[in-house]
């Protein structure tokens, strides 16, 4: 049987026998707290005769009629499908079933906000669960155009593609202990649009109405939230940020928006930054900030905002055939979201938080064993579900940014025209945009495409330099060095800056640019007569302006200036490449991790990009706990906890780097003494100008205090008492799952791993347990977990959904105990050789994590010899 995987020779099969013309959908949402009513006609052709199947997940069928017959749902209804054989010509199906709400973000998910008991509900439908709430062919390609209509408490907001008209019915239905009146909500039918992006959002959400102007008239943009966060909602500027991506795409794309109106709607418990359903935007509701918060975190929704939007024409208009195109619909929304963002929003800045945020995922991505071609091979829904990773996102931009160079920017959006303009309303696949880009650039594209898409691995660029006795460069070379399991010598378009230490009268040093040169590399060895003759300058930097998708090195003298100077850039690009180079050199064992943490704590005060900021600290942490050698690991960070603390006094009060600088301080702190700054600033008694303890700075701390061991569960639920919100039952599942006693992690594993049948943590529960579980100071409280660990794969990853079964496999991975449990990579060479038979997507899982503790034993070994 399928379970409710779908193959992609299954999905040509149906497709080739079905055309899809139309859904109507009634869902009743008042008829029970765990199900509701699901009504679906839909409305197809097929091959007379043919037989095929369409998808439901339901807890039961009640009917269903085929071409008005009846069919007997015990025989026809088996697993995830119904099937439906001797079709005819012209075909309508009707299926009643009584649905499942989910609390994993899948689905339906249904959401009780603790504070006044209101249910919130929004739907997620990608990859493949739009089954769970109506029957449907369940592919990109079958788009269809469908009209819902939902019946609800008639004091909820009810969103769907299309505007509604709303209806009041008779009688009542119990909510949050009230009884509410009834109302119907009738939505209008869609344009062709494939299933994933159809949308139902329901709840007594708060809305702000809105609008944008379009190149085909106002339209209604209304933003909405939980009651609960109203006063924190920001739709001013999510609307302008809105508004900018509107002007921006509709004259780079010739082509008007395509829908009838753009909700944007910030909802509880989801799982990913948003959701590009057509017209009706789901995001993450951390996005609505009731806590100071970084820049970073306001850049990212920004880009988040305009990732969507983007996605109307390339994803929603224009559809991907099947999967394996994924790459392709996110890869062309992140890019175009950083560029609308560089060009038009106040973030000008964007490409510097895409090299440090962004292409630092993908290279860490591109680096583990279960690496592949940016368009991936998908077998089934089961191979799609692991590939929403850095390959597909964020490599995949950055090899568009360099499509775009190769081909010209203005030719390039002539071909996206041509595109949007042949295949609107239908779907495609990446040959079909090739097509256009080469009649648009004149360009041939296939050598192109052969080795940037088809082929793995993420090539090093590393500077060879000879000197005369003079100190001029007499030789300059690049080599190109690609992994052995993915050989691919690739053309790139690079720049190199040759830059200087420059010193004012008042003796303060700055890093300038003297010269720059733009090259083409292609092959192991490129030289490089440009650079020959020139004086030896203090740094040089390949791929300045990080114009191609590689890794880069420093020579020695580069990295000994920018050890000493990296802070005095006058150029936010050059400084954050020379940041994120020396993060791949000490992922690679070529720097040692302490070196590293000693050259952020000496540059990150004066650094002015948010995101920059953010990236590093989190880089300083896996540096310390995981790469630096586990004898000096706990020194080390101590030291760097005093360092930051110094830094966050020193900060600029009411900072961004104030408030960074005292998350990261509260994150590494582990002496007695650290612990004490940390309960003092709760208590009030140390108090930071400029910076307010609000609700999750009060976490943070009291976190870090439970991983170590001064606080537990008391102080964790007075805490929630004073923060009895959603957010804060998270952050108390996070601080819970910290707590530093072994009996406080076998609770926390229990809840995650063995909870009985129907008692599991919502996802966002889960989440935020997984987290804390694995923050800890003595990893000797892990160390029971490994057998555990290995014993409860197979089990979970049957039992769970996707979403929830990745989550706790990726989060649990004991990679804490690198270098610390001295055969724990053949535990897990262990597992992979008895399961054999898993599926791929859970062995993958697997040898990502095992591959993580192998990194971390290079690193180690390579810190052990550092000296400071």
């Amino acid at each position: 049987m399928p379970g409710t995987n779908l193959t992609r020779a299954e999905a040509e099969a149906r497709a080739a026998a079905v055309t899809t013309d139309s859904y109507d959908i009634e869902l009743d949402l008042t008829t029970s707290e765990t199900t509701f009513r699901s009504t679906s006609t839909v409305r197809f052709s097929a091959t007379p005769g043919e037989s095929t199947f369409i998808d439901l997940i339901a807890p039961s069928v009640l009917s269903i009629t085929l071409n008005g017959e009846a069919l007997d749902p015990a025989t026809h209804f088996v697993d995830s499908r119904i099937s439906l054989p001797a079709l005819a010509a012209e075909n309508e199906l009707t299926v009643v079933a009584d649905c499942a709400y989910m609390n994993t973000g899948e689905g339906l998910h249904r959401f009780v906000d603790p504070e006044d008991g209101e249910v919130y509900l929004y739907s997620q439908f990608e990859v493949a669960d739009t089954r769970r709430v109506y029957a449907v062919f369940e592919q990109p390609d079958l788009k269809a155009s469908f009209a819902f209509t939902v019946t609800a408490p008639d004091h909820w907001h009810v969103l769907s593609n299309s505007p509604s008209e709303k209806t009041a019915l008779e009688g009542t239905v119990s909510n949050a202990g009230i009884d509410r009146g009834v109302a119907r909500w009738t939505f209008s039918p869609t344009t062709r649009i494939p299933c994933y992006v159809t949308a139902i959002v329901a709840g007594p959400y708060h809305e702000v109405q809105g609008s944008v102007e379009s190149n085909k008239g106002t339209l209604s943009a209304n933003v909405y939230c939980r009651k609960a966060l109203a006063e924190f909602l920001d739709a001013d500027v999510i609307l302008d940020d809105t508004q900018k991506g509107f002007s921006f795409y509709e004259e780079k794309f010739q082509m008007d928006y395509p829908f009838e109106k753009y909700d944007q709607i910030f909802v509880p418990e989801f799982n990913a930054g948003a959701m590009e359903n057509a017209g009706c935007v789901t995001f993450l509701e951390d996005y609505v900030f009731r806590s100071k918060t970084a820049q970073a975190r306001v850049e990212r929704r920004t880009i988040t905002v305009l990732h969507e939007l983007a996605h109307m024409w390339f994803g929603d208009l224009v559809t991907m055939k099947w999967w394996n195109d994924l790459w392709l619909n996110e890869s062309f929304a992140e890019f175009m979201s950083t560029l609308c963002a560089a060009e038009v929003t106040k973030y000008s800045d964007a490409w510097v938080t895409f090299n440090s945020l962004e292409k630092s995922w993908a290279y860490r991505q591109d680096q583990l064993p279960s690496t592949h071609p940016i368009m991936a091979e998908i077998r089934d829904l089961e191979d799609v579900e692991v590939n929403f990773d850095g390959i597909t996102y964020a490599k995949g931009a950055s090899v568009l940014r360099q499509l775009v160079a190769y081909v010209g920017q203005d030719e390039f959006f002539a071909g996206v025209q041509e595109y949007f303009r042949k295949h609107h309303h239908s779907n495609a696949v990446l040959t079909d945009l090739l097509v256009e880009l080469e009649a648009a650039s004149g360009r041939d594209l296939a050598a192109w495409s052969d080795v940037w898409l088809q082929k793995a691995g993420v090539t090093t660029l590393r500077p060879v330099i000879e000197e005369d006795s003079n100190g001029d460069i007499a030789a300059f070379s690049v080599l190109q060095e690609v992994p052995e399991e993915w050989p691919t010598q690739r053309p790139h378009r690079i720049g190199i800056g040759a830059y200087d230490v420059v010193t004012d009268e008042a003796g303060d040093a700055t890093v300038k640019r003297t010269s720059y040169v733009e090259v083409d590399l292609d092959g192991a060895r490129t030289e490089i007569a440009e650079m020959v003759g020139i004086r030896r300058p203090a740094l040089i930097l390949v791929n300045d302006g990080d114009l191609a998708y590689a890794k880069v090195r420093l020579d020695e003298v580069s990295l000994a200036t920018a050890v000493e100077h990296v802070g005095s850039f006058t150029d936010a690009m050059p400084r954050s490449m020379v940041l994120s180079a020396a993060w791949d050199m000490t992922r690679d064992g070529e720097m040692p991790a302490r070196q590293f943490a000693d050259l952020v704590l000496g540059c990150i005060a004066t650094e002015d990009q948010s995101t920059v900021v953010l990236t590093l600290l989190r880089q300083l942490d896996t540096a310390l706990t995981l790469y630096a050698a586990p004898s000096a690991s706990e020194e080390a960070t101590r030291a760097a906890a005093a360092s930051l603390w110094s830094l966050a006094l020193g900060a600029e009060p009411g900072s961004d780097n104030q408030l960074q600088f005292v998350r990261a301080y509260a994150s590494l702190a582990s002496s007695d003494a650290q612990l004490d700054t940390l309960q003092a600033i709760i208590d009030g008694k140390i108090q930071l100008e400029g910076l307010p303890l609000d609700a999750d700075l009060t976490w943070d701390l009291l976190t870090a205090l439970a991983a170590g061991g001064r606080v537990g569960e008391v102080a964790i639920e007075l805490q929630l008492t004073k923060d009895a919100t959603a957010s804060g039952q998270r952050r108390a599942a996070t601080a819970r799952a910290a707590i530093a006693t072994p009996e406080a992690k076998q609770a926390t594993w229990d809840a995650l791993v063995n909870a009985a049948e129907g008692e599991d943590m919502p996802n966002a529960l889960q989440f935020a347990a997984t987290q804390g579980f694995s923050i800890v100071h003595d990893t000797a409280l892990l160390e029971p977990f490994v057998d555990q660990y290995f014993g409860m794969l197979r089990r979970v990853y049957k039992d769970k959904t996707n979403e929830m079964a990745t989550n706790l496999i990726e989060g649990l991975y004991p990679v804490e105990l690198a270098g610390r449990v001295p055969d724990l990579q053949d535990r897990a060479f262990a597992w992979l050789e008895a399961n054999a038979d898993a599926h791929d997507a859970l062995k993958r899982l697997v040898r990502e994590g095992s591959d993580g503790v192998r990194r971390a034993l290079v690193n180690q070994a390579a810190d052990a010899a550092y000296e400071g």
